[in-house]
């Protein structure tokens, strides 16, 4: 089990691509404080871990106000000891190929549709077909607005520290330099409105969205980002697209093991109105009874 913090996807990318269970839960879940800055309101913090059971024992052990933090939420309990009674029959669900505008690999997808079409039938979930799931592109309001908060925390260190970051990091740094303003700051409130009322409209006709976390298998860890998605070109911006609109609309998305391709992981990504984590962990538990994953990675120390 891993702390982990999720300002676009660090939580349920990284789960994605390891057969673990990744859930980044409501904004403000758990406190950030003390000494956090709010920056642009997209950073959860959760955990990585290898079962539902102990994602749901990590948030009983964590969750509830700090008054650090005063838009931490008020502390609710029996993550785990409810596990097995909440009731999903019936729960509206959208499957979605290409959640964000995203492209994603068709041989995954075929991998992660088999397990969803069996969630929905062993959770007696309704399936909607026909909903409008397109979104706001928002991925370059989320680069701007988030790396003020990465270049105040790097202070004088940068850009001495540029041989310590990723690539990705550096280019961000700088290609955001000087481009924060007030008229840049009321443009990138504009696009979250707009987001906020697509999300809205979408959750009014679904309760559950159930998509890729992320358009291919896992790539290799020192880069660069791919640019192709199972033959498909879609360009470095395609990574992370499955995974910005939890953050900035604040609503939770867990990522669950799903099957292998190529002898690599795959996770499903489970995404749910404001509040509603617990629906989704009943619903990861599901998937881990029907469909059990590895605990430990093939040829690791059992």
């Amino acid at each position: 089990m891993a702390t982990a913090g999720d300002g676009g996807g660090s939580i349920r990318i990284p789960a994605g691509f390891t057969g673990l269970v990744g859930l980044k839960s409501t904004y403000g879940r758990i406190p950030r404080g003390p000494f956090s800055q709010y920056s642009n309101l997209t950073v959860t913090v959760g955990c990585v871990s290898r079962s539902v059971r102990d994602t749901a024992r990590w948030f009983d052990v964590s969750n509830g106000h700090d008054t650090r933090d005063p838009l931490s939420l008020q502390r609710t309990s029996g993550w785990e000891n409810d596990l097995g009674t909440i009731q999903v029959a019936g729960l509206r669900v959208a499957v979605v190929p290409d959640w964000g505008g995203a492209v994603v690999s068709p041989e995954m997808w075929n991998v992660l549709l088999d397990t969803a079409d069996d969630l929905i039938s062993a959770a007696q979930l309704k399936r909607i077909d026909g909903v409008n799931t397109t979104l706001p592109r928002m991925g370059g309001a989320w680069s701007i607005s988030g790396t003020i908060e990465l270049a105040a925390e790097l202070g004088d260190r940068w850009p001495a520290c540029s041989d310590q970051l990723t690539p990705e990091m550096r280019l961000a740094l700088e290609f955001t330099h000087g481009k924060y303003s007030s008229d840049a700051r009321a443009r990138i409130e504009a696009r979250r409105a707009d987001l906020n009322q697509r999300m809205a409209e979408i959750f009014d006709q679904v309760d559950i969205v159930i998509t890729a976390s992320n358009p291919d298998i896992a790539f290799d860890a020192q880069g660069p980002l791919p640019s192709m998605f199972g033959g498909i070109k879609a360009g470095g911006r395609n990574n992370g697209l499955l995974t910005f609109p939890c953050n900035l609309h604040g609503n939770p998305g867990i990522s669950v093991p799903a099957g292998f391709v190529d002898g690599l992981p795959v996770g499903l990504q489970i995404i749910g109105r404001h509040f509603s984590e617990q629906q989704l962990l009943e619903l990861a538990r599901i998937i881990e009874q029907r469909r059990p994953w590895p605990l430990v990675a093939p040829g690791g120390p059992q």
